[in-house]
């Protein structure tokens, strides 16, 4: 979600500032802004939109100082202005702030009769109000921050700056992720390794409930109880932190196309002999059931793997909405395994969801594409899709290699339950080695998915449907039309229509149909059947075998390769990535940043 940009620097710190911001732009924000100290004085520059306008105001007001912090804003208390924008300040502070301050009201009210009142309608000017208060009342920044600190309740990442301090910087984290970078007399903190890369491959994480002390010397770490705390110091490959679009016009179509690579790195890593290999703590003979957490895209990849784990490995499966997760209060029967499936690995609905399963599920496993991040560490196991960094807000290659390593797991989870024979293992497998190449075939059918999307984009709604494994293909298709083109979009499973979204079929909709060749496939046809009944448009995506029996009546069909019943979700991905970037590129929306997103979603 928002990031955050702190540094004790040897040189003028404000283009350090905004040049990390640009690194954490891929998080999505609606406005930017950096302070300084320079010679013991506090000053800020704030823009609303695009960093460019920051930079635009720094080129007419400059800002001085070798001590600074920044921050990338994504709207949650109070509409997007200069006003709200951070750094906030109250008298010596100045503080930045991803999260959420749940008790900003009650504080404000405690700060009140001592003419603290809020100048905005932030929660994150109230930390700045409290510390603030702290020190009139004598104590120093350090102590200032460690009782504001401990008057907080929510979720955030701080990063403090103070008057009069040139060589201080404090870092407080509750929830969301903070790092400390380690220079040659210099030191950094930021949101992750992406922003703090340029600058140092040394990397500290703070764990949960830290507060850090940061002079150019280093870091003085105290953990949530005020004990002095130690953090390894990691080196981070510098190379893995690189963000360019390789010659592609928007980061979304590098990594559409970078599908073929990281599918194969993940089955080199999780089958490298044709079988699947996990580590031997993932025993799923221990396992009698399933539950499967997450958020967004990532829900759909686990709605996917359902159908696996229950028709391969024969295991039940339950799938849940990280954010309903929880508040349910669900029983977690023995011999279960939980598994929550996070992009970042720092979504704060899941992560809170993988600490009420902790203590109850028989093992936590979690999906990551971040190794060092939260759920990550607070895992029994983590492990890697590895799809290397995901800048665009739109997941694209981070769902089919989480696809492909739940798949995996369904096999291994079939081999170790007796469910598939290791030649009908390996059969699967093949299956899935083979998707790379077909990924390829499906990218040069680029001109005719655009071709497809150009008739949508005129239409003010979209309706997806697919039937089996394939609804939540479906589904991850109509998420993908919302967030990119801000068309109103709907999946339902091809049986549903009848029970009511069969009201919405004219001519002027669109119905997208996925379906392969498959077990299914003349069912769904006879869904299309009752739309084409009643003169609505139906776009078919589909196999040779599928176009030739039931291309007549339809208003286009996209032919994609043959594949397996294991394979064809992963790969029936990318046609529903491409549609809806070529129909967001019709409509001019802004694809890699679009609208009241985040990338990162660290806050409930």
């Amino acid at each position: 979600m928002c990031g955050i940009i702190g540094v004790l620097g040897n040189h003028e710190v404000a283009p350090l500032l905004v040049e990390s911001l640009k690194r954490l732009e891929y998080r999505g924000y609606d406005s930017a802004g950096i302070a300084t100290v320079n010679g013991g004085k506090l000053d800020r520059r704030r823009a609303v939109g695009k960093l460019v306008h920051l930079s635009d105001l720094l080129v007419h007001h400059p800002l001085a100082g070798h001590a600074g912090i920044g921050h990338t804003r994504w709207a949650t208390h109070g509409a997007a202005t200069e006003n709200n924008a951070h750094p906030h300040a109250s008298g010596p502070v100045t503080v930045v702030h991803n999260g959420i301050i749940e008790n900003f009201r009650a504080l404000r009210e405690k700060l009140a009769p001592h003419g603290l009142l809020p100048s905005t309608d932030t929660d994150t000017e109230t930390v700045a109000m409290l510390c603030a208060h702290y020190m009139a009342g004598g104590m120093d920044p350090r102590a200032a921050v460690q009782a504001t600190v401990a008057d907080l309740d929510g979720a955030f990442a701080l990063l403090f700056l103070f008057s009069g301090e040139d060589d201080l910087m404090i870092a407080a984290r509750k929830g969301s992720p903070l790092a400390i970078g380690h220079g040659d007399g210099e030191m950094f903190v930021g949101s992750d390794a992406i922003a703090l890369a340029p600058m140092t491959d040394q990397i500290t994480y703070l764990e949960e409930g830290d507060i850090a002390f940061v002079t150019r010397a280093g870091a003085e770490i105290i953990d949530a109880c005020g004990a002095p705390a130690r953090r390894a110091k990691q080196r981070i490959e510098t190379q893995s932190t690189v963000i360019d679009k390789a010659g592609h016009k928007h980061f979304m179509t590098k990594e559409i196309h970078e599908q073929p690579v990281v599918m194969a790195e993940a089955l080199a890593r999780y089958a490298p002999n044709g079988m699947p290999v996990f580590p031997d703590a993932l025993d799923f003979t221990r396992f009698d059931r399933v539950v499967m957490v997450a958020c967004g895209t990532g829900f759909y990849s686990c709605l996917t793997a359902k159908y696996w784990f229950e028709q391969i490995a024969r295991i039940p499966c339950e799938v849940d909405v990280a954010s309903e997760f929880r508040y349910r209060e669900p029983p977690i029967a023995p011999r279960t395994l939980a598994i929550f499936v996070s992009q970042s690995g720092e979504t704060a609905d899941t992560l809170a969801a993988l600490r009420y399963a902790t203590g109850r599920a028989d093992m936590v496993l979690s999906l990551v594409n971040v190794g060092t991040s939260s759920i990550a560490r607070e895992s029994d196991l983590a492990l890697a899709i590895l799809a290397g960094i995901e800048v665009s807000v739109a997941s694209t290659k981070a769902y089919t290699n989480q696809l492909t390593v739940l798949a995996l797991l369904a096999l291994h989870a079939a081999r170790a339950k007796g469910s598939l024979d290791n030649g009908a293992l390996r059969a699967h497998i093949e299956d899935l080695r083979a998707v790379p190449d077909l990924m390829r075939q499906t990218l040069a059918l680029d001109s005719q998915i655009a071709a497809m999307a150009g008739t949508l984009a005129p239409a003010p709604s979209v309706l997806f449907l697919g039937r089996g494994v394939m609804f939540a293909t479906a589904l991850e298709a109509a998420l993908k039309m919302k967030e990119l083109s801000y068309i109103h979009a709907e999946a339902y499973a091809s049986g549903e229509l009848k029970h009511g979204p069969i009201a919405l079929i004219d001519p002027s909709l669109p119905v997208v149909v996925i379906a392969p060749h498959d077990r299914l496939f003349d069912k769904t046809v006879s869904n299309m059947q009752e739309v084409m009944a009643r003169h609505g448009r139906v776009h078919l995506i589909t196999d040779a075998a599928g176009a030739k029996s039931a291309r007549a009546g339809t208003a286009g069909v996209l032919e994609l390769p043959a594949a397996g019943d294991l394979a064809a979700p992963i790969l029936y991905a990318l046609p529903a990535q491409l549609l809806a970037y070529h129909t967001a590129m019709a409509k001019g929306t802004d694809i890699d940043q679009p609208r009241n997103l985040a990338k990162s979603v660290t806050v409930e």
